[in-house]
This record gives structure tokens, sequence and C-alpha cells, in this order.
């Protein structure tokens, strides 16, 4: 190796302040990206849970959810998409739902059940989520706001459906 050669190979190790700086906003998108989706989801739990609590309409969930203070934090439109996907196909998720769970619907907590909703609505309608980031972020949500061992009951259920509604990514046969 020469000595020219070699001095291009240090000259281009050196990084400069305005490397790091033009690095570091590179690598925000893509984490505020997950971010806001993550935020997507704990509102349109919010807003499940509160539309199972008061039978409020789309309309007014909207509204309402944009008081919340992660709203401005969150990806508006894919909240108000799942939110649109739960609404319009209700009863079709809680008759999946209830296939998989060990009671009645009536006898989950609303949390759980709108966490259930909101998972269960990504894994059925948007196949451009990996179904383990459904799982994983379901779990999350309800480590956030279920009961104690509630997450251990939505990783189990959420399992069992993307079993069912996704063999093939699975590789379930």
């Amino acid at each position: 190796m020469s000595s020219d050669n070699a001095n291009d190979s240090v000259t281009s190790l050196i990084v400069t302040p305005d490397a790091v700086d033009a690095a570091s906003k590179s690598a925000r998108p893509k984490k505020a990206g997950m971010q806001s989706r993550r935020k997507s989801r704990e509102l349109a739990v919010k807003a499940v849970y509160r539309s199972m609590l008061n039978a409020s309409d789309m309309k007014q969930l909207l509204r309402d959810m944009t008081d919340d203070p992660d709203y401005n934090k969150a990806d508006t439109d894919y909240f108000r998409a799942l939110l649109q996907t739960v609404t319009d196909n209700m009863a079709g998720l809680d008759e999946k739902l209830a296939q998989f769970i060990d009671r009645t619907l009536a006898e989950l907590s609303p949390i759980e059940h709108a966490i259930l909703r909101v998972s269960g609505a990504e894994l059925m309608f948007d196949m451009s989520i990996p179904y383990r980031v459904v799982i994983n972020e379901g779990v999350e949500l309800a480590k956030l706001y279920g009961g104690t061992d509630g997450h251990k009951y939505i990783n189990g259920v959420l399992d069992k459906l993307a079993a069912d509604v996704r063999p093939n990514e699975i590789g379930v046969r």
C-alpha cells in the first residue's frame, strides 16, 4: 500500500461535526416514524376504549382525540385509518377474536378488548405490517395500559389470531 493510499484511508475515517450532524439527522426520521406509529396505535386504543364506554360516534372520537397530548406526536393519517378500520369491521373483529379467547367478549377487560380490536385490525387488514410487529405492539400497549399480566393474555390471543389469518407469513400449514 502506498503512502498516498494510506493517507486517503485515514482522511476518509476523520469524522467532522457536520458529518455527525448529517448522520444524526438522517437517523431521526426512522425513529420518529416508528414512534409516531406507536402513538397512533395508542390513540386508536384510547379511542376504541372510549367508544366502548361512551358509545361515541367516529366524528366525536376524532374531535376528542385531537385534545390528547400525544396527538401531535402521532402519524395522524395512520391513526385515522386504523380507527376507521376498527370501526368499520367491529363485528367481524369481535367474531374472529371470540374464537381465540377463553371467555366471552363481555368478560374481557375493556382495555384488553380495545387492544385486541386494534391489533386484530392490523393483523387482519394491513398485511404491510409484519405479524410479529403487530403482536409486539399489542403486548407493549397491554403492558402500558392493561392489567398486571394482561400482556401475556394479549400475546396468546394475538399469536393464535395471527396463525389463523396469516398462515403463509407464519409458516403454519
